[in-house]
């Protein structure tokens, strides 16, 4: 009987233990920024070297934070929305990469007014207009006054010098254990590390918040 009872202790205490390991994978775990530690100068030349857009910054030893999206993309929006300004207000330097999906099989993922507006803040890096883009509906943005990439061979080089950064990035990213969804989050700890997320999932927000010191 001792040896029964033993043995449905065994295995209630690794039950135990494992149900634990699970709810510390599922809440915690699986949600944790990666820490860069692999090819961190050339990320960050490419994001750098990118056409980012931010309101003016708040010094020059504010935290970096990247985040790469594209228009339409409703995790991408969320976060934006609910991180971004909390963010800024706590003195993160919080950019925005916006690029233009490249084809898939011949069908086009993006749209012609999606690429005139990203080639034009790549060019001239107007915060103004990323705002008012992101005001609009995403299927429903005239990019009036915006001059068309299609077409112009300089502007169409712009649209697709952002899906080359995307191109490098990835294996990269990869080798660091980020995924590339979007969108694409990549940061500096206050203490000079380098992390980042495919931060499509609420559940990752409370860590980069951590990281940069918003309450």
């Amino acid at each position: 009987m001792r040896a029964v009872r033993n043995f449905l202790l065994m295995i209630l205490v690794l039950g135990g233990a494992g149900a634990g390991g699970y709810l510390y994978w599922d809440h915690e775990y699986r949600w944790a920024p990666h820490v860069i530690t692999k090819n961190q100068d050339e990320i960050a030349k490419i994001l750098d070297a990118s056409g980012w857009v931010a309101p003016p910054t708040p010094g020059p030893n504010a935290p970096k934070l990247y985040m790469i999206a594209y228009r339409g993309c409703e995790d991408c929006e969320r976060f934006q929305q609910s991180e971004m300004p909390a963010l800024r207000k706590a003195g993160v330097d919080a950019r925005v990469i916006m690029i233009a999906r490249a084809d898939v099989n011949g069908l086009p993922k993006s749209t012609p007014g999606e690429r005139s507006t990203v080639a034009e803040l790549w060019v001239n890096r107007s915060w103004k207009l990323y705002q008012q883009w992101s005001a609009a509906p995403a299927d429903n943005w005239p990019a009036q006054g915006i001059p068309p990439a299609d077409g112009d061979v300089a502007r169409s080089a712009v649209v697709e010098a952002g899906r080359d950064a995307i191109d490098k990035l990835k294996p990269l990213l990869s080798d660091n254990g980020v995924k590339l969804a979007y969108p694409i989050v990549i940061w500096w700890t206050k203490d000079g590390k380098m992390e980042g997320c495919a931060c499509e999932n609420p559940h990752t927000y409370r860590f980069v918040r951590k990281d940069l010191g918003v309450g």
